[in-house]
């Protein structure tokens, strides 16, 4: 399960403690199927759906998650500004919905989408850019 970061408080009008702090049209059958973090936060992993690149996580409470379904453009909530986001409102940059699936445990949702721009706020295409070492990389292939 995601760990909630505790030093960003959310704001009013966002998530609360198991669920949104406000009514939220979401289906009530997806709803019921999200497993929050103590914020009523689901992580978002956003990817390329033309390549099946990550490009980047991001967080939705259920009213994120219901406009995302609606309209077709990825909405998230911001932590640090306490505040809904459409991706490329204010960068140009827009994240145009393909398809979005519930993982198994239901906290966390695969946002596919069609990429215009840049998807990290450094410009670069994907937020995951800075590969780290491994040392103890093993084979998949089976020993006998």
């Amino acid at each position: 399960m995601p760990v909630p970061d505790l030093s960003a408080p959310a704001a009013a009008p966002g998530p609360a403690p198991g669920g949104p702090a406000r009514p939220s049209a979401l289906d009530p059958a997806i709803a019921a199927r999200l497993r929050r973090t103590p914020d009523g936060l689901v992580a978002a992993v956003v990817r390329a759906h033309d390549s099946g690149d990550v490009l980047m996580v991001a967080w939705m409470d259920d009213e994120a998650l219901h406009r995302t379904l609606t309209t077709g453009r990825a909405t998230y909530w911001s932590r640090s500004r306490g505040e809904y986001w459409v991706k490329g409102e204010t960068s140009g940059h827009h994240q145009y919905v393909r398809s979005v699936a519930l993982d198994c445990d239901g906290d966390a949702v695969l946002v596919s989408v069609e990429q215009v721009g840049a998807a990290c706020h450094t410009g670069n295409r994907t937020c995951f850019s800075d590969e780290l070492p491994v040392s103890g990389k093993t084979s998949a292939e089976p020993t006998a």
